[in-house]
């Protein structure tokens, strides 16, 4: 009796061990089935479409953007009772006015710009840009108007700005979609120019801004460590380029090579506007007129060639592929 009741308890167990472990396999078939549910939910949202909290911080940068294109370009002599700093000679403020409408463009046109591919690397470039005016602000506290609303207003931009910035572009890369066979690329050529041309500005951006005293005596127009650092900040926007190294589609170009186009006419405007104020004698005066002439010039080509230029056969000449 005692042996036939042994015989039931390990049936009992062996039959529940059973069905839990039935159990145990069903339930890891509902989870991988709910996972992939899950998967596929989180991919089809990748649409690579500019959020709208991505817009919204747009919306907001850009009218600051405008004013201090209208306080540094329009009245560039009037830095001192207008601007967080007085600014001499007026080819600095000018060129940082430059920037600010190009910046400004740059943000106005992400308010309709559907893809965020076209936008992406404008956000890093920017976030940069407004970094090294946040350290250059710490390192030359002294030399800025306290009194003086605008420099609150600087100094809460540059302090925050690389942090909202950035953080809208972690956030919009979640939805950003992988290039799709369809899309043109630029050409290999093309690709490295622009890339070569992208690290150059980079290049010589961080130079003027960690190494102040080196170009200060070889720059075509007065410096002082301020802004010295300014104009390496602008020269760090150029980085955009960088990313076609990466990113070859035309599409992650497009806005980018209108920023730069804008910018370049409104430096070299300023450059006629202040003339005078060019040391003619520093071979760095030439050498700097003549690269960012060539810069624009090959801009212009590069847009008509890949955008305006009706699609007839000539890309191996455009430098323009069709992915695959």
């Amino acid at each position: 009796m005692k042996d036939w009741g042994l015989w039931v308890r390990l049936v009992v167990l062996t039959r529940g061990g059973a069905y839990i472990v039935r159990l145990a396999a069903v339930q890891r078939a509902h989870r991988d089935r709910l996972g992939w549910r899950v998967a596929t939910a989180r991919i089809s949202t990748r649409d690579d479409r500019v959020l709208r909290s991505t817009r919204a911080l747009s919306m907001f940068i850009a009218p600051f953007l405008l004013v201090g294109f209208a306080l540094l370009y329009v009245v560039p002599d009037d830095t001192g009772r207008l601007f967080a700093w007085t600014i001499r000679p007026t080819m600095t403020s000018m060129a940082l006015g430059s920037a600010y409408l190009g910046g400004a463009y740059f943000f106005v046109r992400i308010l309709r710009e559907p893809r965020w591919n076209a936008a992406r690397t404008g956000f890093l470039s920017v976030t940069a840009f407004a970094t090294l005016l946040g350290v250059a602000t710490i390192i030359h506290w002294d030399r800025f108007n306290h009194g003086h609303v605008a420099f609150w207003a600087w100094a809460a931009l540059y302090f925050t700005t690389p942090f909202l910035v950035f953080g809208a572009w972690l956030v919009n890369q979640r939805v950003a979609s992988p290039p799709s066979a369809q899309e043109r690329r630029l050409g290999g050529v093309t690709q490295a120019v622009v890339g070569a041309v992208g690290l150059l500005a980079l290049t010589q951006g961080l130079v003027m801004f960690l190494s102040p005293a080196i170009m200060i005596p070889l720059w075509p127009w007065t410096l002082t460590p301020l802004t010295c650092r300014v104009m390496g900040a602008i020269f760090c926007l150029g980085s955009a380029g960088i990313a076609v190294l990466r990113d070859p589609r035309w599409t992650s170009l497009k806005l980018m090579l209108q920023v730069e186009a804008l910018m370049l006419v409104l430096i070299l405007v300023a450059a006629v506007r202040a003339r005078s104020q060019f040391d003619t004698t520093r071979p760095l005066t030439w050498i700097l007129l003549t690269g960012l002439l060539a810069v624009l010039l090959g801009s212009g080509y590069l847009w008509y060639a890949l955008e305006i230029r009706p699609d007839d056969g000539r890309r191996a000449r455009t430098g323009l592929r069709h992915g695959g």
